[in-house]
Order: C-alpha cells, then sequence, then structure tokens
C-alpha cells in the first residue's frame, strides 16, 4: 500500500486529486493539507510516503525538500501550467505534474515515484491543446451555462448562483443537469475539474 500526502491550497484541485487517486486501490491518502505548516506536520507524521505539494504553497523550498528527505519520503511537486523548476530545484524531486494534469497521468506518476523511480521532466509535459477540447464546450452551452459553470469554478453553491443570476435554486440545478450532460461530467466537483483542466471559463471569469 502506497501512503500519499497531499498538500495544494486550492481546496478545489486537492478534492480533485484526492478523488483521482482513491480509485487506485494500491494508493491511500494519509493526509491533505491547505497550508504548508499542516503539510510538513503531515510528512513527519507518515514517513516513507508520497508526497504530491502545490508549489505555490511554499514560500521555502528548500525547508520542504529537507523534512521530506528526513522522513525518507518522495516528492512530487504540482507546478502551475507552463512552469518548470529550475535544475536545482529539479535535482531534489522524484516529479513533476502541472495543474492541468489528467487523471490517468497523475495516477501513473505517483505509481512511477512510488517505485523508487525519478519521472523525467519531459513526462510531465502539458497535455496537448486542452483548450481545443475547451472551445467545443463553450460552443455546445448556452450563455446562461456558461455562467453557471463560471460561478461552479469560484466555489458558489446553487444558492449563491440563484442570487447573482437572479434567478431560482431549482432553475439553477435545471441549468446544472443540461450542463451534466453536455460535458459528459457527474457532479459539480468533476465539472469545475474539467472547466479548470480544459480551459473552458476564462482565466480572468474564474479568478473574479
Amino acid at each position: 500500500m502506497v501512503r500519499v500526502i497531499l498538500g495544494d491550497n486550492e481546496a478545489i484541485f486537492r478534492a480533485g486529486m484526492a478523488r483521482v487517486l482513491v480509485r487506485d486501490d494500491n494508493l491511500r491518502i494519509v493526509a491533505q493539507c491547505g497550508d504548508q505548516q499542516r503539510l510538513l506536520e503531515a510528512v513527519r507524521a507518515y514517513r516513507s510516503s508520497v508526497v504530491l505539494a502545490g508549489r505555490s504553497m511554499f514560500t521555502d523550498l528548500p525547508q520542504l525538500f529537507d523534512v521530506v528527505a528526513e522522513a525518507g519520503s518522495r516528492l512530487i511537486l504540482v507546478l502551475e501550467k507552463g512552469e518548470r523548476p529550475t535544475p536545482e530545484v529539479a535535482a531534489r524531486l522524484f516529479g513533476v505534474v502541472h495543474r492541468n494534469v489528467d487523471g490517468q497521468t497523475l495516477v501513473e506518476r505517483v505509481r512511477q515515484v512510488a517505485r523508487g523511480q525519478r519521472a523525467s521532466l519531459s513526462t510531465a509535459a502539458e497535455p496537448s491543446k486542452p483548450e481545443n477540447i475547451g472551445q467545443r464546450i463553450r460552443q455546445k452551452l448556452t450563455p446562461r451555462e456558461m455562467q453557471v459553470v463560471s460561478l461552479i469554478v469560484q466555489g458558489c453553491r446553487n444558492k449563491e448562483i440563484a442570487t447573482q443570476l437572479g434567478t431560482k435554486e431549482q432553475v439553477v440545478k435545471n441549468y446544472l443537469r443540461s450542463v451534466y450532460g453536455k460535458v459528459g461530467v457527474s457532479d459539480r466537483l468533476e465539472l469545475a475539474l474539467f472547466a479548470i483542466h480544459h480551459q473552458v471559463v476564462p482565466e480572468e471569469a474564474a479568478a473574479s
């Protein structure tokens, strides 16, 4: 059984990683951390684990490297889209993934690192042209459905969405059922992850 520690300051992304990894019976998530201090504590508590840590959460990467090494664990760093580690940072990693990593690649990367294999940076390349899928989805959705997706990505609940759109919760639920069918997902978390991964929602709208 491979123990996995997740650390990222974006709750939706962290939950998405967990949802993907728990589907593998050989992977066990022992801690999920939303800030730097909790992650370091978890790494010290659960030795010999695979650690998935968001780069944006750390201002002091050498401290993370040292704590992971002392615990006999292996680190996979989560980078922003298009970001590449410096040679000095790469030398202390077992692998990297980007925030738009697909589920299969994420599981394979964790399995690879758990076996003690270092993932070359070439294998951490971003999926090719994810914006093409996003563009096709945008063409399927109505302007109102796009507004709903944007608010879902921002973490809004149905009641909040209804208030912002000046409608009723039941209407929002109807919109969501339609969106789920067009996108091919089953719930709001999968929708949010899909929208982020395939850049369905413009970055400025997702961040507002």
